[in-house]
């Protein structure tokens, strides 16, 4: 009823980017066989990626568009919603295997990877919207400029990116996309290839001159939960490139907050300059929790499940409330308040309620942790009424009732030795599996005391592939097709 049929998002102008509620379209469409779901989605995700709010040349996600169009943003930079969009743009290049949703990934985490991280490999969490006091400053253009950088290329830039001599925003231009490559292709007489090419080596130019204006602002600091967020997208751009330099990124990060937590026996809320401030609250717990489970998932290092699994127990011993089944936003160890506060809302960023819910869930898969289960049951029992009346504002514990109702299936994979076939599984659209890459018999002989991973064996130089579903597993398969079958 809210959903903006002809530039994609929900409702009037602004324009906020709604992750969550675009991941559960594209599940709800894969249950229901309802296309038009997951063509809303896809819209929406062209049309963002097009417009205004993803900046064209440095990549990452401004914070909202001022317009219906996407086309005039709110020029700051939000640590979380770039880390939300690169995972839903990750599902959605699973979907339809079309590498323009790849290039908005890797953009993104380029971004982030260039402009965000910290020295301890962590992430900051902000960057401003205004430079010199004037919005946006930073990231617009005139058109007399770009001519002066770009020279000949200029005019097939400018058409890309309907740059104008009068601008779109306060006489200067904000760059968006409206027209294929292969529109100009045609008028210039190049192949779609050539028009990209350029198009790169233009973006390229810009940017390192856009790198020597003064900059905006900065918050450097370091929230927990937030760099959850963002090891979980590292982990998304992983799968679908194999580029390996994302998940070296994310265990950088991931290994500061597991040493941390070992060292001290809590999580911190925030970092500045490397030390740490203030205990943490639920959603950093929950968010780091879920981002261990895809570093294990991705790994097999027994030490990023057991750092889930204490994270989760710590949750459950500190946060939860018996009485209204869900966790406090605070832990029972926090300062006194008057009221401890909860949250069940799926707004800007997922409610660590949410969050809880699919770790636990996960984890009850992997472990066979029954409490782990009567915990989310509780929760999704809980909020099941109030997601239903409301869906927009639960669209993540909307994800995490497809899995539960769903039943996981369980996807092991021993050893990477077959890139291909490994490659393959990572990059399909699976919203309902736990999919784990076992990469070694060392990691497989800790983990066999989990029922996932019992009775299964190592071999030294093959691929092999269990599907299991209700207790029940697959032969052995290293083929594709066969594989595909059982999915």
């Amino acid at each position: 009823q809210i959903a903006d049929t002809t530039y994609g998002g929900f409702g009037q102008a602004p324009k906020f980017p709604n992750a969550s509620n675009l991941s559960f379209m594209f599940r709800y469409s894969k249950l229901s066989g309802i296309s038009k779901f997951e063509k809303f989605a896809l819209l929406t995700l062209k049309k963002m990626a097009k417009g205004g709010i993803f900046d064209q040349i440095g990549g990452g996600f401004h914070r909202y568009s001022t317009d219906a169009r996407w086309l005039v943003p709110h020029f700051e930079k939000m640590l979380y919603d770039n880390a939300l969009l690169p995972i839903v743009y990750s599902e959605a290049y699973q979907i339809t295997k079309d590498p323009f949703f790849e290039n908005v990934v890797k953009k993104t985490l380029d971004y982030v990877i260039r402009e965000m991280t910290s020295s301890d490999n962590t992430f900051f969490s902000a960057q401003d919207a205004d430079t010199n006091g004037e919005e946006g400053q930073t990231f617009v253009w005139k058109k007399q400029e770009i001519e002066k950088i770009l020279g000949e290329d200029s005019e097939i830039f400018c058409i890309y990116y309907d740059v104008t001599d009068g601008g779109n925003f306060e006489g200067n231009t904000i760059l968006a996309n409206n027209i294929n490559a292969s529109s100009l292709a045609f008028k210039f007489g190049k192949n779609e290839a050539e028009i990209q090419n350029i198009i790169s080596k233009c973006s390229d130019k810009l940017l390192e001159v856009r790198n020597k204006r003064e900059q905006p602002g900065k918050d450097d600091k370091v929230i927990t939960s937030w760099n959850g967020l963002m090891i979980s997208a590292f982990l998304s751009g992983y799968r679908i490139t194999d580029n390996s330099k994302y998940l070296d990124v994310a265990k950088k990060s991931i290994d500061f907050f597991e040493s941390n937590f070992e060292k001290n026996h809590i999580l911190h809320r925030t970092f500045k300059n490397g030390k740490p401030k203030l205990n943490g609250y639920l959603d950093d717990y929950a968010y780091m929790a879920n981002a261990s489970i895809d570093m294990f998932e991705n790994t097999s290092d027994p030490k990023y499940l057991l750092f889930a699994i204490n994270l989760a127990n710590y949750l459950i011993t500190h946060f939860w409330d018996d009485s209204s089944n869900g966790f406090f936003f605070t832990a029972d160890n926090h300062e006194k308040l008057i009221m401890r506060p909860k949250n069940n809302y799926d707004l800007s960023m997922p409610s660590g309620n949410s969050v809880a819910a699919h770790v636990l869930l996960r984890l009850h898969h992997i472990t066979q942790n029954k409490q782990f289960l009567e915990i989310t049951k509780k929760i999704i029992e809980s909020q099941a009424t109030s997601a239903a009346e409301n869906p927009f504002a639960f669209g993540y514990l909307l994800n995490v009732l497809y899995l539960y109702y769903q039943k996981p299936t369980e996807i092991t994979i021993i050893n990477d030795k077959n890139f291909e076939l490994v490659s393959s599984l990572r990059k399909k659209f699976l919203p309902e599996s736990i999919m784990v890459l076992v990469k070694n018999e060392k990691d497989l002989a800790t983990l066999s005391k989990y029922s996932f991973f019992s009775g299964k064996e190592f071999q030294q130089n093959k691929t092999n592939v269990f599907v299991c579903k209700n207790f029940s597993c697959s032969l052995p398969l290293s083929n594709l097709s066969e594989i595909e079958k059982e999915l």
